[in-house]
């Protein structure tokens, strides 16, 4: 999986999408990481693992939050892991999984439409600190 287009880096300010049509790879990419982010389960897997102390999780850390079984989290982690989106690492009987920086830039910065400081949704100021 490449990790940027050549051209987005010519000119920051604006998206690849309002610049130029992307690549067909890239856009095989993009499209790899935002279908494992349409489930709903894997969204909320990747949010558990990003928002844990210390940005990484043990699998044994995730799987109370959900009523299923262990091969299913363990599938959901594959997908999110085969999208370029989780990493992880085994330590003794656990694996561990935190989220790659450049994946979420990468996918956050293709569907930037403007330079600047983002301003909060009223959806956004809505949710609890």
């Amino acid at each position: 999986m490449s990790n940027q287009n050549p051209a987005a880096a010519a000119e920051p300010c604006c998206s690849p999408l309002a610049r130029e049509p992307l690549t067909e790879d890239w856009a095989g990419d993009l499209a790899r990481m935002f279908k494992a982010l349409g489930d709903p389960i894997r969204l909320r897997l990747l949010s558990l693992i990003a928002s844990h102390a210390g940005g990484e999780a043990c699998v044994c850390d995730i799987s109370p939050s959900f009523d299923l079984s262990q091969p299913t989290i363990s599938h959901h982690l594959k997908v999110l892991r085969q999208a370029g989106l989780l990493d992880c690492e085994r330590r003794g009987t656990w694996v561990y999984y935190w989220v790659i920086p450049s994946a979420l830039q990468q996918l956050s910065s293709v569907l930037l439409t403007e330079s600047g400081p983002a301003v909060p949704s009223e959806s956004c100021a809505e949710v609890p600190a």
